[in-house]
């Protein structure tokens, strides 16, 4: 929640509007060429695009217009040079803004407010509650799983950069700004290879060694002293996961070795962290008996790290030696600077020797073929196995045991193996916490489940199986058989042991993201919310403990928006015991990119699951009026989205009219954007994260809100606009929904392809989806009471307002591009050179509009 009402909006202007204004100045001695010149020119070509898209003129019009009218360019290639320094600008803009908000975020959130352990506190403590608390936490925890989906731009050096320059920003340092501009300048953003996906994993450790390992290390710290009797030693409460050099599905460039790889980065990365944090205490800790005791620890933390590593040194030995200086400076010393010890030992606690858990992520149908490949070399499945129903391929593939030397030809099958076979590497050199669950995507049934567990059997060293398998339903039809696919494996003897040796507890994943590009904005929201009611009562049925791990991106259609809402709206009906969730691309640098955002919404992520079982009444989510009603909302939804997405012209639009064709030489990201390259586009094998991100620069967002108009127009016509008017005001998961609704529209601006309503080709595809926005726009202000988009949220609709005017330019340039291209076309023009710049200038203006939006994606 932000700071209340008008401090906030005030604090925002004074700290991040008024300072934009003062700090862009700067830009004026920022080293590109005629830069001077370029900033006065993009701010009249900001005021001109506003104008002239209120005089419903289009890109292709308003760009050759404003050359025309205030330079002297004559030729294609000084108007391209313009457009390519209006970009380099822009984005620089875009990069100040962030630093300004992330400099000012104490100042314009409520740090102690609604979802702060400062609230927990007051409500434990007035409803003496402490008790409950203590049991909750006793294994209750939240798991942040960093993901390298391609919607971050920046690269590190930037994002070194912005976190100097916000700390400059919150000192009032004129003179650091400036030449941390000037820095900016001089450093590139265009990547100009593909990253690797070594490379992507290195990137996000930025964050887990800047952000997460102070930020988690605090909150901790904070509980501790609130709760001291709440909190266990042996839970530490928030766990980080990785998904970058585990997640492969898709991705032919993740291997085995690149797996660990990644994982004795890890195991590096976090040893480093502890090594500084004990050389800042030894220069504290300088007393008798303390200091022997800090320099031995010390010494072998670097040994393991450069000088020995052939002997590592392990987080039980850390502990207790922590241990011992910490009672040691007890028994001699007065507690003194036993807070900083303690604060260490909370972090080892938290990070252990893995930093963050490595999940490995493999395509179910990858599973299928790498059996059928084992079996035609080593005969391992009974004859007529092909033939055999579901309960009969388990039982089949229930009596494998351990194969040696199994070499397949096919690189992805063996290395499918190899990788099941690192996870006992890297349980070896990490812990077992380093890397033990295994995800199963495009999940659709019980035996995808079973072709897993009998891989890992085929590959084990005899030991005990020490990995949750992880089922991620994503579908719409796979979400609402979730359940009768759990029951199926709760029910088989041998899986049922494998659980009980898990601690009954079964890990299920869940995609939003997938699932609203299947179904719709309402309906995935409502399978996913009906899978996990499903899910939960199968579980408890069956005396299991199912932990739901949903997969969220940055935006609503994604799952993202006010995720701390979604968790606090849920009831006794949902099991709760763990909040997991994916943090991915601009999500991690927006809310989690300093320690102050990191803080704050981590703590409001604890609160909610902490509140719904300790303070709240124990009632399901939705009454069976409620359910009905989000039911009938949600089929009228997918009617309206699947008739969209079912036209012919659907995927020709987005692929003409949208980036989406060029996101490949964007080089953010190691994933192709689709999963069968070098085929015709179709929506199967298109991900989730470029098609949202497609719709998110088009400025249309229909993936945000399509159907939710047309679904409450027919509650309305048909008399009953009082019942859904009492759900969004009882239903906090439906308000939530309601409220994500509204920013995805907040962020789109129709006006910028408007010249597509009369396209022979496009122009049926632009006004259904245009109609549907101002019927969504209509009906949930209505609902709201409101007059505004986001109305109720004034400083985040401040914030989206002035991002969106600041890369109008922007997005004005790619549209013209597109247009431009396409015209070339239609009209079977073949200059290459010029294709090819236009092609550089769709591409480039991606970075600036991505990172503005900062959860678009």
């Amino acid at each position: 929640m932000q700071n209340t009402g008008d401090n906030a909006l005030m604090q925002f202007n004074n700290s991040v509007g008024i300072k934009f204004q003062l700090y862009n100045s700067l830009f004026t001695s920022l080293p590109f060429h005629k830069i001077e010149k370029t900033g006065i020119l993009l701010s009249l070509f900001q005021m001109d695009c506003e104008e002239s898209f209120e005089q419903s003129r289009n890109p292709i019009e308003i760009v050759d217009g404003f050359v025309q009218q205030n330079t002297a360019y004559t030729t294609e290639q000084e108007k391209i040079e313009l457009l390519f320094r209006f970009i380099q600008y822009a984005e620089r803009q875009v990069v100040l803004f962030d630093a300004l908000e992330d400099a000012a975020f104490s100042k314009i959130h409520d740090m102690n407010g609604q979802g702060s352990l400062k609230q927990l506190e007051l409500e434990v403590n007035s409803r003496h509650k402490e008790e409950e608390l203590k049991q909750k936490l006793e294994d209750y925890a939240i798991r942040l799983v960093l993901t390298a989906h391609p919607t971050q731009f920046y690269p590190d050096e930037v994002l070194g950069i912005i976190t100097d320059l916000s700390n400059a920003v919150k000192d009032d340092n004129v003179g650091d700004v400036n030449m941390y501009l000037q820095q900016l300048g001089k450093t590139p953003f265009l990547k100009k290879q593909k990253p690797t996906p070594y490379d992507e994993a290195v990137s996000l450790m930025w964050y887990m060694e800047h952000v997460f390992y102070t930020a988690a290390g605090n909150i901790m710290s904070t509980l501790k002293n609130r709760f001291p009797n709440a909190v266990h030693d042996d839970n530490p409460v928030i766990n980080m996961g990785f998904w970058p050099g585990g997640d492969r599905d898709g991705n032919p460039f993740v291997t085995s070795e690149t797996t660990l790889h990644v994982a004795a980065t890890l195991n590096n990365r976090i040893i480093k962290c502890y090594h500084k944090d004990l050389k800042k205490l030894r220069h504290r800790l300088t007393f008798k008996g303390v200091l022997t005791l800090v320099t031995n620890l010390e010494e072998k933390l670097f040994n393991a790290l450069y000088y020995k590593p052939e002997v590592p040194i392990t987080t039980h030995e850390i502990i207790d030696a922590l241990e011992e200086i910490r009672q040691t400076i007890i028994n001699d010393h007065d507690s003194l600077f036993l807070s900083q010890v303690d604060e260490m030992l909370m972090k080892v606690r938290i990070f252990g020797l893995y930093f963050a858990s490595l999940d490995i992520r493999q395509n179910s149908t990858v599973h299928t073929k790498t059996l059928k490949a084992i079996d035609d070399q080593k005969k391992i499945l009974p004859a007529g196995y092909y033939d055999l129903d579901e309960k009969g391929k388990i039982d089949a593939l229930l009596q494998l045991h351990q194969q040696p030397d199994i070499v397949l030809e096919d690189w992805l099958l063996q290395d499918t193996l190899d990788v099941m076979k690192a996870i006992k590497t890297i349980q070896r050199n990490n812990g077992e916490k380093g890397c033990h669950r295994y995800i199963i995507s495009h999940n659709t049934c019980a035996l995808n489940v079973i072709e897993v567990y009998a891989l890992l059997q085929l590959v084990n060293d005899g030991s005990e199986l020490t990995v949750d398998i992880v089922p991620l339903f994503e579908m719409i039809e796979d979400l609402q058989e979730a359940g009768a696919s759990m029951k199926v494996l709760y029910e088989n003897e041998t899986y049922r042991a494998h659980l009980k040796k898990r601690g009954d507890i079964q890990h299920v994943m869940l995609g939003f993201s997938d699932g609203t590009k299947d179904g719709g904005y309402l309906m995935a929201n409502w399978s996913i919310y009906k899978a996990k009611e499903n899910l939960t009562t199968v579980a408890r049925e069956h005396g299991i403990e199912v932990v739901f791990f949903d997969g969220r991106g940055g935006p609503p259609a994604r799952g993202g928006g006010k995720t701390h809402q979604f968790y606090a709206s849920l009831g006794s009906n949902i099991a709760g015991k763990e909040i997991q969730i994916t943090i991915q691309g601009q999500t991690i640098s927006s809310s989690f990119g300093n320690v102050d955002a990191a803080g704050f919404n981590m703590e409001k992520l604890l609160h909610a699951g902490i509140y719904n079982s300790v303070l709240a009444e124990q009632k399901p989510t939705l009454t069976r009026d409620q359910e009905a009603l989000m039911l009938e909302l949600s089929e009228e939804g997918y009617k309206a989205y699947v008739a969209l997405k079912n036209e012919p012209e659907f995927v020709p639009y987005l692929e003409n009219v949208s980036p989406l064709r060029f996101y490949a030489d964007a080089n953010i990201g190691s994933r192709p954007a689709k999963r069968n390259e070098g085929e015709k586009l179709n929506l199967d094998d298109l991900r989730a994260i470029p098609f949202v991100g497609a719709w998110s620069q088009l400025k249309q967002n229909l993936t945000g809100y399509y159907g939710v108009g047309k679904a409450l127009q027919k509650i309305e016509a048909e008399g009953r606009w009082q019942e859904v008017k009492d759900l969004y005001e009882n239903s906090l998961l439906f308000k939530t929904m309601i409220d994500n609704c509204e920013m995805a529209m907040m962020k789109s601006f129709f006006p910028l392809t408007a010249h597509l309503a009369t396209h022979p080709q496009y122009g049926a595809i632009w006004n259904m989806i245009h109609d549907e926005y101002e019927l969504s726009k209509t009906m949930t202000m209505k609902l709201g009471g409101t007059t505004e988009l986001m109305e109720k949220y004034p400083v985040d609709r401040l914030s989206v307002s002035m991002r969106e005017r600041i890369v109008l330019p922007l997005t004005t340039i790619q549209q013209y591009a597109l247009s431009r291209v396409r015209e070339m076309e239609e009209n079977k023009q073949t200059d290459v050179e010029l294709r090819k710049t236009l092609e550089k200038l769709i591409m480039r203006c991606s970075f600036g509009i991505i990172n503005a939006g900062r959860n678009s994606a």
